[in-house]
């Protein structure tokens, strides 16, 4: 999220009440629409600071120092989530969110077939991944990935071979072509 935040100390009249964070929360749901804030419903992530605040000669000059932060969510186990910031007497202006999420996209390797693969919010762990060989190919030994937290594959073992009859061609296993001719002419 990207963000500006006046410092409190630059605000003539307000000593005491300005504060100089907010707090990010988020609550898991199926639903799409209808979801109230309510904070006892709601998971905090993490009360957000600004590494830079403007004052009021900034202001006057219109320059606005953006923060920007970073926060991970989850794990997620519904369909979907919401975000709610809770602004608690700070002076301050959520200029964009960004909200994405990391994936080990579909690939082919060693004639084995890995589909879309969420990595683990741990970034130290790794999820295995086995294989489904393409068609005309059968396993030589288990094909597996591994999906990493930032949505590389990592490790590749195992593979998968054309079955008889079969030769690899760009990944992919094609009926071998068998040529015949016939042989005209005299003896």
């Amino acid at each position: 999220m990207k963000f500006t935040l006046r410092d409190c100390n630059s605000i003539p009249w307000v000593l005491g009440t300005c504060k100089e964070t907010f707090n990010l929360y988020y609550l898991e749901s199926d639903e799409s629409h209808g979801i109230k804030f309510k904070p006892n419903q709601y998971s905090k992530i993490d009360t957000i600071a600004a590494d830079e605040s403007f004052t009021q000669m900034d202001l006057g000059d219109r320059i606005l120092k953006l923060n920007t932060e970073v926060r991970e969510v989850g794990p997620i186990n519904r369909k979907g989530f919401f975000l709610a910031f809770q602004d608690i007497g700070a002076c301050i202006a959520l200029v964009s969110v960004r909200v994405y999420y990391k994936k080990c996209p579909f690939t082919v390797r060693n004639l084995a077939m890995f589909p879309d693969t969420i990595p683990r919010v741990d970034s130290s762990s790794l999820v295995e991944v086995r294989g489904s060989c393409v068609k005309s190919a059968e396993e030589r030994d288990t094909p597996k990935l591994y999906c990493g937290a930032d949505g590389d594959w990592l490790v590749p073992l195992g593979r998968c071979i054309c079955s008889v009859g079969y030769e690899e061609v760009d990944g992919s296993c094609h009926g071998k072509t068998i040529v015949l001719s016939k042989f005209q002419g005299k003896f």
